[in-house]
């Protein structure tokens, strides 16, 4: 017997626009308890990468690059980050001082005018 293949419609623009408001609103949330509950704060990136997966929003990158991906921390440079710049691979290196994840992100030079 054959199986039916699906089809897979895309999301009404209305429910990716109300995604992307929950997803910018739980982010806000996260950075404000995260100094008194920093469990919660963990939760509600989890649920903002859910929000972001289920409804096949792309995060921005300023958003994409303030949390870590393994454990879902707040990465604030300093207390949950090290940050450190290299100057001969031309790139930003993150470590998150929880789990110990390292991330890289390239940066070029200003371009002169």
């Amino acid at each position: 017997m054959r199986k039916k293949k699906r089809k897979y419609r895309r999301k009404p623009k209305w429910q990716i626009e109300i995604a992307k408001e929950r997803i910018a609103r739980l982010f806000e949330f996260a950075k404000q308890c995260f100094k008194t509950h920093p469990e919660r704060s963990k939760r509600y990136i989890q649920l903002m990468r859910r929000i972001a997966l289920r409804y096949n929003v792309r995060l921005p990158k300023n958003l994409k690059r303030s949390f870590c991906k393994e454990c879902n921390t707040l990465l604030i440079p300093g207390r949950t980050a090290r940050v450190r710049t290299n100057k001969r691979s031309k790139s930003v290196i993150i470590k998150c001082l929880v789990c110990g994840s390292v991330y890289r992100y390239p940066y070029a030079k200003e371009k002169k005018r």
